[in-house]
């Protein structure tokens, strides 16, 4: 009873709000006008950090400590089991700034010691600059379920999203969702292409499997992650634009 025009990210919004009796637009999602690192300059980070033409993996277990503490034991022990079939497997993770004294204090326990990318020892202008040359040079990335789908997909970078809670949330949000998956790409595109593996299924067991699957064969991805970006508004005005000139024919119609 409060809101008169909603402003979506997401094109499968409108419709929910619009049945709800809230005029609402599609205006394209940020992610479409963030910045894209060059082949250039992917190929120098590979350099840069001793990857060479090695297999990369991209880790991302979030940015807030609760996934840290509960993605981390996982997603090493996932890259553990992956080097078992892929000898020659590297990996990278870009720290967020205020959770990297917990990944740094993680990856001691982890089997592989991943190349962690920490704004204190880079600066915050290198770091950003490598973080983005990250994902474009990964081969695949194994990362927590979010928005970050939407960066990977941008990069064409295919992936694998695994994530887990603490019991009483597994409980309570098991109870309400009214879909089968959870990831963006997959929510966008109405496929199931990206392997995901949500609260009990957040085993190593089950995650290495499907991150060497996608290592081997990308294919099927590409096209979803391609059809992603198109349908967020990739080509189309920035979504500042567009939501300007929403609010202004909202305005103009009220």
């Amino acid at each position: 009873q409060f809101i008169d025009h909603v402003l979506a990210l997401f094109p499968f919004e409108p419709p929910l709000m619009q049945r709800a009796g809230l005029s609402c637009d599609f205006v394209g999602h940020p992610v479409v006008s963030d910045p894209i690192a060059t082949n250039e300059e992917a190929a120098a980070f590979r350099d840069d950090f001793g990857i060479g033409d090695a297999p990369l993996v991209l880790i991302l277990p979030g940015s807030r400590n609760n996934e840290i503490s509960k993605l981390m034991a996982p997603f090493g022990e996932t890259l553990a089991l992956a080097r078992q079939t892929i000898p020659d497997l590297q990996c990278v993770l870009p720290a967020a700034p205020h959770v990297v004294s917990a990944v740094q204090e993680a990856v001691q326990n982890w089997p592989i010691r991943p190349k962690v990318l920490d704004h204190r020892e880079l600066g915050e202008t290198t770091y950003e600059m490598a973080k983005r040359a990250a994902f474009r040079a990964a081969d695949v990335a194994l990362a927590a379920s979010g928005t970050v789908s939407l960066e990977l997909a941008a990069n064409e970078t295919p992936m694998v999203i695994a994530y887990d809670m603490g019991w009483l949330s597994r409980q309570i949000i098991g109870r309400m969702l009214i879909t089968d998956t959870v990831t963006l790409v997959n929510l966008v595109t109405d496929t199931r292409v990206i392997p995901e593996f949500i609260g009990k299924n957040c085993r190593a067991d089950l995650i290495a499997p499907a991150l060497v699957e996608t290592l081997n064969a990308p294919q099927g991805q590409l096209g979803a992650l391609r059809d992603t970006m198109d349908k967020l508004g990739r080509g189309a005005p920035s979504p500042g634009t567009q939501a300007a000139g929403s609010v202004i024919r909202f305005l103009n119609g009220a």
